[in-house]
């Protein structure tokens, strides 16, 4: 039996700190710094746990290589089964030609680059993150903005900060949900809580999304569409949380804030947008963009408006020969879309549907690990058993959304299978660089690391109303997950509250919120990211550009959290 000791440097819980950080300082320095490819960086860094786990914590070597094995099944199933299907049933619209019918039809709501970056990347990535999360919404949304013209990288930063403010209530709201189980505080006082914070950050999303869309210029010319945006979004997400239905909440925020676009958008269009489209294309082709990691054809091959499609995309047979502007290509355009909403709603929504798929999950205790690792209190780790939802995990959801794409569509099963098959080649790098990031996050969380830096920033007393996000923000970061943030420090953060005569559930909560903005910067999502838009490799150049986002808007959450725990205590339900 091993049980953690958090203090394992001289009973001296800074050194502690010091020691158990060295994993994360690895991989952000190898990536941020370095420039070393993501895989590299994340077996480096896995390295590097598994010798602070067996030489600084005292955990024995079976143990800490069964943890990795653990974490890195996690990684591929279900976390990079879910890239792997969402990539596979965009590269379905390339083979049948429907790529290029996408773009036409955002351009019927707006032609502007950066009100479309808005739409998809915010309220429809919103929706996805809803109904999906676990990296779905960045990479579908990845994908989507590549075929609409995007460079690679302007792509990929654009659909990780627009990955924040929905994240907290995302998957019909499990990460509250969680927290809620763990803490014993009804989920829903956590998420009126979060209610009252995230929603602050939807004001400001759809700005920040203009501004890397196209800078200053287009923060000046489209903020109006980005202001109404938010402010929809967020109003609407603070009602829901309050007052209808926490797991429903970024449902309906999503669909509130597209609607309220759309009708805006019915009256006004921002000025200066063929400039806009001009100024992307040049990026795109400074870039060599264009290509996805499914090598789907760039903006720059893909036929303008007025020009019919090929009438046999890439040679597989598939009949794509129609009028640009026959009105019935547009619906199918938006078919995968459609079939994914409506797929995850029974899914999630409907209870027996819901009931059904959870049944068919395995509870599978890990050979060798189970039942041999405590907690840091002296329980038996229930983090040792591992759920294989080979049923109702997304992944396996949007499999079945692409089986009934490519029916409609027409595609040929063969060429369907042939790419799925080639789908997973070209995704073997990123898959390896995800099972070892989750391969180092179970291997810092069950030897007890994760838990000593919490504590640490736990011990800080009143400043800790300040701190709280730091952690959430962190174990996001590590996890790549909300839920899984609030798996490590909820109970943490509500002994520390309790601690220091705080609110415990602003703290809780502060654990959710904080976890948003890491998401863009975790290793995992990432990954996801490079591969949706085809820069695999090149990770560590997606991390200096999100990183400096995710640390403003983390302190805007930490100033919010501390002056809500004393000056704008008003604020709280």
């Amino acid at each position: 039996m091993y049980e953690p000791d958090l203090t394992p440097v001289g009973d001296s819980l800074g050194l502690s700190s010091l020691l158990a950080a060295l994993p994360l300082a690895t991989l952000f320095v190898l990536l941020g710094g370095l420039r070393v490819k993501a895989h590299l960086a994340g077996l480096l860094a896995l390295a590097v746990a598994l010798a602070v786990a067996v030489a600084g914590y005292g955990m024995p070597v079976d143990l800490a290589l069964l943890s990795a094995t653990e974490g890195a099944a996690f990684g591929l199933f279900p976390i990079m089964w879910i890239v792997v299907a969402a990539i596979w049933v965009y590269q379905l619209t390339v083979t049948s030609g429907r790529f290029e019918d996408l773009r036409r039809a955002f351009a019927l709501i707006s032609a502007d680059p950066r009100v479309q970056a808005v739409i998809i990347a915010f309220c429809f990535g919103g929706l996805l993150e809803a109904l999906a999360g676990f990296g779905a919404p960045v990479a579908i949304t990845g994908v989507m903005l590549m075929a609409l013209g995007f460079a690679p990288v302007r792509a990929a930063i654009t659909v990780l900060v627009a990955n924040t403010a929905p994240v907290a209530f995302g998957a019909i709201a499990t990460p509250i949900i969680t927290a809620g189980s763990l803490t014993g505080i009804p989920y829903e006082d956590i998420g009126a809580y979060v209610g009252r914070q995230t929603p602050l950050l939807a004001l400001f999303v759809p700005l920040l999304l203009v501004v890397l869309v196209d800078g200053a210029r287009g923060v000046r010319e489209a903020w109006p569409a980005a202001l109404v945006c938010g402010v929809v979004f967020g109003c609407a997400q603070f009602l829901s949380s309050n007052h209808v239905s926490v797991e429903l909440t970024d449902i309906i925020a999503s669909l509130a804030a597209l609607g309220a676009l759309v009708a805006f958008l019915r009256v006004w269009q921002p000025p200066g947008t063929e400039e806009a489209r001009a100024r992307l294309a040049e990026t795109a082709r400074r870039e060599g963009g264009g290509r996805t990691a499914a090598e789907g054809p760039g903006p720059s091959q893909a036929p303008e408006a007025g020009e019919s499609a090929s009438s046999d995309a890439e040679g597989t047979g598939v009949r794509t020969g129609t009028r640009a502007g026959d009105r019935t290509r547009i619906p199918m355009a938006f078919l995968p879309y459609l079939v994914v909403i409506a797929v995850f709603s029974v899914a999630k929504l409907w209870d027996p549907a819901k009931e059904f798929l959870a049944d068919s999950d395995l509870d599978i205790a890990w050979p060798g690990l189970d039942g041999h690792v405590l907690t840091s209190t002296g329980d038996v780790s229930t983090a040792t058993v591992y759920v294989f939802p080979w049923l109702s995990s997304p992944g396996t959801l949007l499999l079945l959304c692409g089986v009934a794409v490519a029916a409609a569509y027409r595609v040929p099963p063969a060429t369907a299978v042939r790419e799925f098959a080639a789908t997973l080649a070209r995704l073997r790098l990123p898959l390896l660089t995800v099972a070892a990031v989750l391969a180092l996050a179970y291997v810092m969380n069950l030897s007890g690391q994760t838990l000593t830096i919490g504590r640490w920033i736990a011990g800080t007393g009143a400043a800790f109303a300040f701190l709280s996000p730091v952690l959430g923000w962190l174990g996001t970061a590590v996890t790549g997950s909300d839920t899984s943030a609030n798996a490590l420090f909820a109970t943490l953060q509500q002994a520390a509250a309790e601690k220091a005569g705080l609110d415990p559930t602003l703290l809780v909560a502060a654990n959710t919120s904080g976890g948003v903005v890491g998401k863009m910067i975790s290793p995992q999502n990432l990954t996801i990211a490079a591969t949706a838009v085809g820069m695999v490799g090149r990770e560590a150049e997606l991390f200096r550009g999100a990183i400096r986002w995710s640390l403003l808007l983390l302190l805007c959450m930490c100033v919010l959290v501390y002056l809500q725990s004393g000056a704008l205590a008003g604020m709280l339900p």
